[in-house]
């Protein structure tokens, strides 16, 4: 029982051989090919699922876009606004004035509490 067991790490393990073997004895142009072909199978497959799913849901696709645009600009007009720095430039401090003598007596009636008789 205890070599059924064994089994998938033997194998596990002996793939992992197999494999080293290979790259060592494989000269790194060869690889770098496979790596190449390997990224262009993968980037074929992804046209072909991202065409499909254009093609059934194109509204979808559309709002993603139009969305990718946006986020796009914002971010550019974010580093322009980084890139020119802080504005520089004159303020003036402008005191504040009452209008009128209304908010004066209103403010000093509101705070007069009344009293109220004990209820029985």
């Amino acid at each position: 029982m205890s070599m059924m067991n064994d089994l998938p790490g033997r194998a596990l393990e002996l793939a992992t051989q197999v494999g080293e073997t290979i790259r060592d004895r494989v000269p790194d142009k060869a690889i770098k090919w496979v790596e190449t072909g390997a990224a262009l199978g993968a980037l074929r497959t992804g046209t072909r699922v991202a065409t499909k799913f254009v093609r059934r849901n194109p509204v979808i696709a559309v709002a993603a876009a139009a969305g990718a645009g946006l986020l796009w600009y914002a971010a550019r007009r974010r580093a322009k606004q980084a890139q020119e720095g802080p504005i520089e430039g004159s303020a003036t401090r402008i005191e504040a004035k009452r209008a009128n003598g209304a908010a004066r007596k209103r403010r000093t009636s509101a705070g007069k509490r009344t009293t109220r008789p004990a209820s029985t």
